[in-house]
């Protein structure tokens, strides 16, 4: 038998060809009882092999369960009969967990874990060499693997130039002194003619190390078709053309996987290394499925687990129902806490639980998500502040014993202070317990168009007319022929088609491994002996190198620590409101079902509120008029492109205003979707109707759920339609009703939403908008202090603050702080002071000296040089910024007085007695400025201006002629009557240029203005 034991997958990036997958696959076809997938340093690829390794064994038993069932006795099968989906062969290859280690002595070692311990040290091994170099790399030494090569066998590769031969005989014979009975030769074809002599020679340098050989073919590609794609995977790493690689390039298409009789052919004379390779493979027996992953047990060992999550339950429920625990609640949270101990997930909660009592204790505002997050355990945790009583969820759709996997708990911080966050969990846990799992970057519709593209010679601009034509995350399945044809490309065009071909082939493969935005992994033992941990781009971060989808194939516990720019809002809100009106608000204790809160919403005054603020929410809030919380959980989740892809918002609409009934197909279909009035918007749903409508199994809807939450990676979302729509024929649903549901499931694939989601982001819309209606004033300065966050710039939130009667001052150097302030507007109220940190250029130590030197005021510009210290520069900022006016000093005099002041000698001492260091001379008879320049200049400075809005300066531009007499005054927002608007000005189509660029940013226009006199 022949065993492949050193393949290249394209989890080397830009170098292998094929999939994981694709390798299983093909191996599968050409009977190979194992391979192993081998990467430069890496077991990044291996769960995907793995995986598909399962659901081959999962075919093919359900291939012989068929073949079973309707085995003939007596006359054949009726043809009418349907038969499976026909899978090649009953044949399931065993995946062999490997990667090829290439030390910086010039020596490549294949090593191939033997045993559990064997891996362990192959992923301590990995993280040595990882951990040494930056992002990426891999720095490996021999005595990274001589201080722990026990359960390892080693295939070492030959020397790849004669050049370098003598080095690596050397190396070669200290490895083989202290590792010799655990180590092969490895023999592959290079397929120029001479591998018969090589392989000759390198017997005899196997005979003289004392080390039997061993057969490869040394796969980079599953099949020969991908060799092009192999070379311009070359061109792209190497940087070059493809007609520019010379002997980079591939000779041939032959380094492919192959099967046992080819080896044997190739190998002619050397079948003894052949066979050899698949008796290694036999005594490599460790699997990944013997992984097993331990949750921190997180006691001080006074007591269990379940008993230290009972006792905390307990007291928070004591917490959140201080006049008693509802008998409701008491029943469930007796059965969540009777199924958590089942399954043992006592740990997980304990360590969320943790984790949000860290953040609590430093004042970091956060909130959970997520399946198991909404609970009566979490909410008696204190890991989110949605009321059970909220929702219809059933705790055994997510903590399922049919389903053995981790609960989902997703916590959101404040964006600001996260890193507190990370870095507690790292130093309480240790970086060998803890890391964050690993993002897969792969090719999607655009970069694959430049980077092939480029790699075949074609020009930017032929890229550019290719790529407009994709949008958000289309491949390039939607370049049509109509469509070349109308960037005036030639469709027929050979080199074009090729180019094209190979877009498509590279679609979906990894690029490079990014960061999981927070999704950390913990272990009670070392990380490092279950995967390899290496560095982040970003300073003081530690990854792994499989991602999430990896981490749930293998069962292995996630806790994403998130960030979340409106959680930084509420609680500087909070704070400002415990300032300045002594109430100390939360999450939980806001005033519920405000009637003016959802008056607001239902007219749509949504600037800045949490997930509502968009132009199509603002556009559904009036048609939705929500009236209660659960209303705001539907307008979380129904305004996406999965449902508004799928046309649920018009029937729902429909239906929530009695224009029509919602009517079901089946009672057992109406208990899962009467909530939400027959539309399925939540994935949950998408789920139950798969189960209860198509009787899916749960470990089918299972897979499901996984292909909905991959659905923009891998796009295996449809692998489930004939199993979809046979199910919901069998049961009887009309044809017609069972393409429109897989739709609309199809739909969640591209941003569907969980209704556990829906319900914690709803709590935050109300927060939002339960402060914006009560403390306008304070939730702009908290929105100002939280940028950059959400849609609107800040000239929008300040124009919105003013229009709800809030006064907005202007930045002073005299009254002003870093952040954005409230003080007492001499009304009884507050006014909004602007801080320095809206002045572009400022930054916040500089704001510091100049606040902490401040004193009784500032009287003149040299005043900030000489108490402050601050340079020239930094006063050239604020004058431009007009932080001077509350001085009586305006613009342009401030710019002059700033760039007056000399820095060639130190400060003096005594300021107000040495002279010397300022130029003193008249004073300067500078022209004023007009309002348009003034408006400029603060949008240049500020981005904002509290002048005038810069439309005004075109109103008499914009405004259609009256013709008939005077336009009438016309109030704002704010109720001030404007004065009646001249006539405009007509610009003809010429005015601008077909193909111009235009400056989507006001002040783009506005500086156009102010340097045009014609305009002006």
């Amino acid at each position: 038998m022949f065993a492949e034991l050193s393949i290249t997958s394209n989890f080397t990036f830009l170098t292998g060809a094929s999939h994981p997958e694709e390798y299983m696959r093909r191996a599968c076809v050409l009977g190979l009882p194992a391979i192993a997938i081998a990467d430069d340093n890496s077991v990044a690829g291996i769960v995907r092999a793995h995986a598909e390794a399962k659901s081959i064994a999962r075919k093919v038993k359900e291939r012989q369960d068929w073949d079973a069932a309707h085995a003939p006795i007596g006359p054949p099968r009726p043809a009418h009969l349907p038969a499976p989906q026909s899978f090649p062969v009953a044949h399931v290859p065993r995946l062999i967990p490997a990667a090829r280690l290439r030390f910086a002595e010039g020596i490549d070692v294949t090593a191939l874990p033997e045993t559990r311990q064997g891996w362990a040290n192959l992923c301590r091994i990995l993280s040595a060499g990882q951990l040494r170099a930056g992002k990426g790399a891999c720095d490996l030494h021999l005595d990274d693997l001589l201080e722990r090569p026990e359960g390892i066998q080693l295939l070492l590769w030959p020397p790849q130039t004669p050049r370098g031969a003598e080095d690596w005989r050397s190396h070669a014979q200290r490895l083989v002194h202290r590792l010799g009975g655990a180590m092969h030769l490895l023999m592959h074809p290079l397929y120029d003619g001479r591998d018969a002599s090589r392989f000759a020679g390198l017997e005899r340098e196997a005979a003289a190390l004392g080390l039997p050989t061993l057969a490869s073919a040394a796969p980079l590609m599953h099949r020969g078709q991908r060799r092009r794609l192999a070379d311009v995977l070359t061109a792209i790493r190497l940087h070059r053309r493809v007609g520019d690689l010379g002997r980079e390039a591939l000779a041939n298409a032959e380094r492919r996987l192959r099967g046992e009789a080819e080896m044997r052919r190739l190998f002619a004379g050397c079948e003894a290394a052949v066979t050899r390779a698949g008796a290694l493979a036999e005594r490599l027996t460790f699997s990944l499925n013997e992984l097993r992953y331990d949750y921190p047990s997180e006691t001080d060992g006074r007591e269990t687990p379940a008993e230290r999550l009972a006792r905390l339950t307990k007291a928070g429920l004591a917490w959140r129902y201080p006049a008693g625990v509802p008998e409701r609640v008491q029943k469930i949270v007796r059965h969540e806490l009777d199924l958590i101990a089942r399954l043992r997930y006592e740990p997980y909660f304990l360590t969320v639980h943790d984790i949000v009592a860290f953040a609590r204790s430093r004042d970091i505002l956060c909130q959970g998500r997520g399946s198991a997050a909404n609970s009566v355990v979490c909410y008696a945790l204190g890991v989110t502040s949605v009321s059970p009583e909220v929702g219809t969820m059933v705790f055994e759709r997510f903590i399922s014993e049919a389903r053995n996997e981790p609960p989902d708990i997703d916590v959101d911080f404040e964006h600001e202070r996260r890193e507190e966050v990370i870095q507690w969990i790292y130093e309480r846990y240790g970086r060998a317990r803890a890391g964050l799992c690993a993002t897969v970057v792969h090719y999607r519709g655009k970069r694959a168009i430049r980077e092939v593209g480029r790699a075949m010679g074609f020009p930017e601009d032929v890229l550019s007319s290719l790529s407009s034509q994709l949008w958000g995350f289309y491949s390039s399945e939607a370049v049509r022929y109509e469509r070349l044809v109308e960037v005036g490309l030639n469709p027929k065009n050979r080199r074009l088609m090729q180019t094209l071909d190979l877009i498509r082939q590279i679609e979906g493969f990894p690029r490079h491994l990014s960061q999981h935005v927070g999704g950390f992994i913990i272990t009670e033992g070392r990380l490092d002996e279950l995967v390899p941990i290496e560095n982040a781009a970003m300073e003081d971060r530690t990854v792994i190198c499989w991602d999430k989808d990896d981490i749930d194939t293998l069962g292995i516990l996630k806790v994403d620590v998130l960030s979340l720019g409106m959680l930084t809002c509420l609680r500087k809100a909070f704070d400002l409101i415990a300032a300045h009106h002594g109430v100390r608000h939360t999450l939980a204790s806001l005033p519920q079902d405000d009637p003016a809160v959802y008056d607001m919403l239902c007219a749509a005054d949504t600037i800045g509120v949490f997930q509502v603020e968009s132009r199509a929410q603002m556009n559904f809030l009036p048609r939705m008029k929500p009236r209660e919380f659960y209303d705001l959980v539907i307008e979380v989740a129904i305004i996406r492109p999965g449902p508004i892809q799928g046309d649920m918002v018009h029937p729902y609409i429909r239906r929530r205003n009695g224009e029509e009934d919602a009517v079901f197909p089946s009672d057992a279909l109406g208990a899962v979707l009467a909530k939400t009035k027959g539309v399925p918007l939540f994935q949950e749903q998408a789920m139950q109707i798969a189960i209860v409508g198509a009787g899916f199994t749960p470990d089918q809807a299972d897979r499901l759920r996984r292909s909905l939450a991959t659905f923009k990676k891998h796009g295996n979302v449809s692998e489930f339609r004939d199993l979809f729509l046979r199910g919901m024929r069998k049961n009887g649903y009309d044809a017609n009703f069972a393409e429109r549901c897989f739709s609309q499931i199809e739909g969640f694939g591209s941003y569907g939403f969980p209704e556990s989601h829906a319900a914690s982001f709803a709590l935050l819309v109300y927060a939002s908008a339960w402060i914006k209606r009560h403390h306008p004033g304070i939730f702009a300065c908290a929105l100002l202090n939280s940028q950059p966050m959400g849609f609107y710039a800040p000239a929008q939130i300040v124009r919105d603050a003013r229009a709800h009667g809030v006064e907005v001052r202007p930045v002073c150097v005299n009254s002003s702080f870093w952040d954005n302030v409230m003080e007492p507007d001499g009304k009884g109220g507050l006014a909004l002071r602007l801080g320095f940190r809206q002045i572009k250029g400022i930054c916040e130590e500089d704001a510091g000296w100049l606040t902490a030197a401040r004193g009784n005021g500032y009287l003149e510009v040299a005043d900030l040089w000489r108490r402050a210290g601050l340079g020239p520069s930094v006063l050239e900022l604020l004058a431009e910024a007009d932080a001077f006016a509350g001085l009586g000093i305006k613009r342009r005099a401030a710019l002059w007085a700033a760039k007056a002041i000399k820095t060639a000698k130190p400060l003096p001492l005594f300021a107000q007695d040495i002279e010397g260091e300022v130029i003193h001379e008249a004073p300067a008879l500078l022209p004023e400025m007009t309002l348009g320049e003034q408006v400029v200049e603060d949008y240049v400075a500020l981005r904002l201006s509290l002048k005038a809005h810069p439309v005004a300066l075109l109103r008499h531009l914009l405004t259609p002629s009256g013709g008939g007499g005077a336009v009438p005054p016309v109030a704002d927002r704010a109720g001030t009557a404007r004065a009646a608007i001249p006539a405009p000005r007509q610009f003809s189509c010429e005015t601008y240029p077909k193909g111009a660029d235009r400056d989507p940013q006001p002040h783009g226009d506005i500086e156009t203005i102010a340097r045009r006199p014609d305009l002006r």
